[in-house]
């Protein structure tokens, strides 16, 4: 999971092992697995990747990143936008994203 702290950009660790990030290529074009969708919901106040029978929260720049996998963007563009946004090294972030699209894709969310 992927957490904001005041403009930075950082990976939150879970403990499990994460898919392999060599997978996802600069030039990719991520979009979201067929049935599934990124929602706000109100009553949380809170972004969650719905999915049949899961149900997982997209904190800070996890939104951030599923927001912009639409197809049409590639990760070095996504890359690009984020490092706009938030203060961090590059690299940083670009590992995280691809961390992040790469585990997603493990489970089967993602598509690239």
């Amino acid at each position: 999971m992927l957490m904001s702290r005041r403009g930075s950009f950082r990976l939150v660790r879970s403990g499990r092992p994460m898919a392999e990030q060599g997978i996802v290529k600069g030039g990719h074009r991520p979009k979201l697995a067929p049935g599934v969708r990124l929602q706000f919901d109100d009553r949380r106040q809170a972004w969650f990747l719905l999915a049949p029978e899961r149900l997982m929260e997209a904190d800070g720049p996890a939104k951030d990143i599923l927001s912009r996998c639409d197809g049409r963007r590639t990760v070095t563009e996504i890359v690009e936008e984020l490092a706009q946004i938030y203060t961090a090294d590059r690299a940083v972030i670009d590992a995280d994203v691809r961390e992040l699209l790469a585990d997603l894709v493990g489970k089967r969310l993602l598509q690239l």
